[in-house]
């Protein structure tokens, strides 16, 4: 019998390292992802928390010059009823707070920090809803006002036409810088509400995510002490 040839056989053998290497390419959620999260929402969080307070401030002044300040009985029924709510008292009250505990969270990130930002966050949203609402009714006032403040100027006493023509223009002009000058506060004062109630209902959304929500990348901050 003739031996036949036996065919070369190629066997390549594979490291195991190789296979290992493979594996270790899948891409595996590390730190560094959840802290440069951490560090835009701190950023973000600090500076909404500033301008909350900005607002509070701005607010509560305008409350105090409107307090401080006499007008015609006409304009006077248009400021009582926001003097009477109390919201430019109140309503600041609630935004500092918001504010001060957003940036104090932002600072130390704790189970008891974050649900009581979510609670100002609420109660500074509310509030600021409620004030948009008197705002906007008062500012709609205003007209109403300022015709009745140039119609009642004919019951005013005058002893001669030079008195009565002169008490007459002083009257009106003082029926327009009033509404002018109530017209700019209010609206200043409703610019700042609609912005709280913007930055109050952002950070809501963003504590009550960290608070309750189960992705890993958003919870693992508020666990953080």
């Amino acid at each position: 019998m003739t031996s036949q040839p036996v065919p070369n056989e190629t066997m390549i053998v594979l490291p195991s390292n190789v296979i290992n290497f493979s594996q270790a390419e899948k891409p595996k959620p590390t730190n560094q992802g959840q802290g440069s999260l951490k560090k835009r929402l701190q950023a973000e969080v600090k500076v909404i928390g500033t301008i909350q307070i900005l607002c509070g401030v701005m607010v509560l002044s305008l409350g105090i010059m409107l307090a401080s300040a006499s007008f015609s009985p006409n304009f006077t029924q248009v400021t009582s009823t926001l003097l009477n709510s109390a919201y430019p008292f109140i309503g600041p009250f609630f935004f500092i707070i918001s504010g001060s505990l957003s940036i104090a969270t932002e600072k130390r990130l704790t189970k008891l920090l974050v649900h009581s930002s979510l609670v100002g966050s609420i109660l500074s949203a509310l509030s600021a809803l409620v004030g948009f609402i008197i705002l906007s009714v008062e500012l709609a006032a205003l007209n109403p006002a300022s015709l009745q403040c140039e119609l009642d100027k004919n019951n005013i006493p005058t002893r001669s036409y030079v008195s009565y023509y002169y008490h007459d223009s002083l009257y009106t002009m003082d029926c327009y810088t009033v509404k002018a000058s109530l017209a700019g506060t209010l609206s200043l004062m409703l610019i700042c509400t609609l912005l709280e109630f913007c930055l109050a209902v952002l950070t809501a959304v963003l504590w009550w995510k960290q608070a309750y929500s189960d992705f890993p990348g958003v919870s693992a901050l508020a666990s953080l002490s």
